[in-house]
């Protein structure tokens, strides 16, 4: 075993060791990562080319799908790629630096990617509870500062947790049971009290996530009580077909996060090769299906995608 030259407090490098207890399956399990991550930018990259050249797509609802291709595709490059390398053995080591870097992007990317989510149910909301305001609710101008307030908000909630990192001691401890670098296993290797980042990323994730989750439930309740009052019975079904596809996206995307989330700090007594497959499930499987259900169930896209092709 290396051992780490100690600058200050800090180890100059992390070991990262994989999935504890499964190390003799690390290349078998990386054959699916590899192919879902190989799925998920050939998908992404498609959809976005196909929304690109085609203008009749450049509506917001399009546009915010733009924003989800992008996302998918920085979230799952920023931790994949690592993690093939661990589980090939090609290099388990990451600087210190290049681990809060990892950590600050994986986490500023989800919590972006969430309020892009939340942005689609408001515009699901808008086109079929209010269709006559629509273009002048969702104008380009009202999209792109979507997208800008959604980094801010994103940057704003996750730097901090770089400086509570940066202000533990770890005493020379730097072998990190994972296969990228997540807030949590960062800060478990700390020789300090860490209840201060613990509930720092409750907060954090309460605050983006949870509040996005909930102002989405919300959403989906007014469109169902829309539809509830429609008159004619035939346009309930064709609406809620427009938001099948956003409610797939967002059960992928939140079941897996929220109980790898609540696991990490809360559950003591999950296995810990259960959490860590569970973290590297939600950063590839998402980003690998988006593109997909948005292909097969939208018309438009899946007429301009063949065309492409």
């Amino acid at each position: 075993m290396l051992t780490p030259n100690v600058s200050g407090s800090h180890p100059t490098f992390f070991i990262l060791v994989g999935i504890p207890g499964m190390e003799k399956f690390h290349t078998w399990i990386s054959i699916p990562v590899c192919t879902m991550y190989s799925t998920a930018l050939l998908g992404n990259s498609v959809l976005l080319v196909t929304i690109v050249k085609e203008r009749s797509l450049h509506e917001p609802m399009y546009i915010f799908l733009c924003m989800l291709a992008v996302c998918d595709l920085l979230l799952s490059t920023a931790a994949v790629p690592k993690t093939l390398s661990v589980l090939w053995s090609l290099s388990t080591q990451i600087s210190f630096t290049g681990c809060l870097a990892q950590m600050f992007s994986i986490y500023f990317i989800f919590v972006a990617e969430s309020a892009v989510l939340m942005a689609m149910a408001f515009d699901r909301y808008i086109a079929i509870c209010n269709p006559l305001r629509y273009t002048t609710v969702l104008t380009r101008s009202l999209t792109g500062k979507v997208g800008v307030a959604a980094l801010i908000r994103s940057f704003c909630i996750m730097f901090p947790a770089i400086f509570l990192l940066k202000r533990l001691p770890f005493c020379g401890h730097n072998v990190m049971p994972h296969t990228y670098c997540e807030h949590m296993g960062i800060a478990r290797l700390a020789c300090a009290d860490i209840s201060v980042n613990v509930w720092y990323g409750v907060a954090a994730g309460f605050l983006s996530a949870g509040l996005d989750a909930a102002s989405i439930a919300i959403s989906y309740v007014l469109i169902l009580r829309c539809l509830w009052r429609l008159p004619s019975p035939r346009a309930s079904p064709k609406a809620l077909h427009t938001c099948g596809s956003h409610l797939c996206v967002i059960a992928m995307f939140y079941t897996p996060a929220f109980f790898s989330f609540l696991a990490h700090r809360f559950g003591q007594r999950v296995p810990r090769h259960v959490l860590i497959s569970l973290a590297n499930l939600y950063v590839v499987v998402p980003p690998m299906l988006n593109p997909i259900i948005y292909g097969v169930r939208t018309r438009q896209i899946r007429e301009h995608v063949a065309h492409l092709l």
